[in-house]
């Protein structure tokens, strides 16, 4: 016999809402329906009323622990439309940010899934050693987050020798923490437990969702944007790392691994430092045209469109964050799990709705949509 069991609209794990209507048959789960839309905040249609710098303030607010892969992201995207060269030391600079993003993204996310297994020492830990990183985008850019480190043309601020002997100090401590986690979290039975053979999401079905970042690495397929050469990537040396698994546990390997690679990187960066200027200018209009950017964000492909006709704001920018793309694969690797094992798969993901959420209303016994202005949208809230 099926029961239904509604989870959310909020789960104590994420202060963000999120509602999974859940069928179950004893403690197996049978079915799961993902639905959103409680979070609106007209990101897109804003973007579309202010003029392009202005918007590179607003990308920076989409999320807050992805704030500077948005803003590079976007910042590249309307580079590509008014044809500018980046100088390479800004170049650099994205770069260096960038790593220590995800590494604030990774560590944060090893202390959540910790969380929901129920080794809270291991959860405090790592938040402990992600403290670090916060430091060094603070000492670097003046902000833990939303550092406001790109421009259009290039990065606001440099790095001067004493930052940089400071970050490599940083890192150092880091990667001999990161061994720690390795052991703990790839060796220990409890979480071998708990994530071996959970959450399973296989080769086609990652392929079917369009999933990215860490979660479809750790299922086989071998894809990460970096490897389209952004920024600084192409004159680092570093390798995607791609898992068999398909559980919980290979996106734990493959987020570990990803942190000793991004510390690997910003040495890299640091050491090969070239000198030069920070930006470029930068024309107030953009040449009529559309472009799209993609990167890598902490949790996977992150997808801009800009289209410009010709004036000082841009007609339409979209944003497909990867989180979007990454609840999909909720429903096959929850579908057959447990219940109790329903955190932590949802956890491993690394959601962040915030920035995935978007509206879209259909009429009813229709297929058309239709777009409803903040006044619509209150009519719609004060009617009975």
């Amino acid at each position: 016999m099926s029961t239904r069991i509604p989870v959310g609209p909020q789960h104590p794990a994420l202060i963000e809402p999120e509602h999974l209507d859940v069928k179950v048959d004893g403690e197996t789960i049978t079915d799961v329906d993902v639905h959103l839309g409680y979070i609106h905040r007209g990101i897109e249609g804003l973007m579309q009323k202010k003029n392009y710098q202005q918007n590179v303030y607003i990308a920076e607010r989409i999320c807050g622990i992805c704030s500077g892969v948005h803003t590079s992201t976007y910042s590249e995207g309307v580079e590509s439309l008014l044809g500018l060269e980046v100088p390479k030391r800004a170049k650099y600079i994205r770069t260096i940010i960038l790593e220590l993003e995800r590494l604030h993204s990774h560590y944060l996310w090893l202390g959540l899934v910790a969380y929901e297994i129920g080794l809270d020492t291991a959860f405090q830990i790592s938040w402990r050693d992600r403290e670090i990183v916060l430091d060094l985008l603070e000492k670097i850019t003046g902000n833990r987050i939303n550092y406001a480190m790109n421009t259009i043309g290039g990065v606001r601020r440099g790095i001067t020798k004493e930052m940089q002997k400071e970050t490599l100090q940083g890192i150092d401590a880091l990667w001999e923490k990161t061994k720690y986690y390795k052991e703990v979290f790839l060796k220990d039975s409890i979480v071998r437990a708990r994530t071996k053979n959970v959450g399973v999401l296989k080769k086609r079905d990652a392929e079917r969702y369009s999933v990215a970042g860490p979660i479809v690495r750790a299922s086989s397929v071998d894809f990460d944007v970096r490897t389209t050469n952004y920024a600084a990537y192409a004159d680092v040396k570093w390798k995607p790392i791609v898992r068999h698994g398909c559980d919980i546990n290979s996106r734990l390997d493959v987020r570990i691994e990803e942190v000793f690679e991004a510390l690997n990187i910003i040495r890299q960066c640091i050491e090969n430092m070239p000198e030069g200027p920070l930006k470029t200018i930068v024309p107030p209009v953009v040449p009529k045209g559309e472009t799209i950017m993609r990167t890598e964000a902490p949790r996977g492909e992150l997808f801009y469109y800009i289209r410009s006709n010709g004036t000082a704001m841009p007609e339409r920018v979209k944003i497909r964050p990867p989180t979007y793309a990454n609840l999909l694969a909720l429903k096959p690797m929850l579908i057959g799990s447990e219940l109790a094992d329903l955190p932590v798969i949802v956890a491993s993901i690394d959601p962040c709705f915030s920035c995935a959420e978007r509206v879209g209303v259909i009429k009813e016994g229709t297929n058309k949509k239709e777009i409803f202005d903040g006044r619509r949208l209150r009519m719609m809230k004060d009617a009975p």
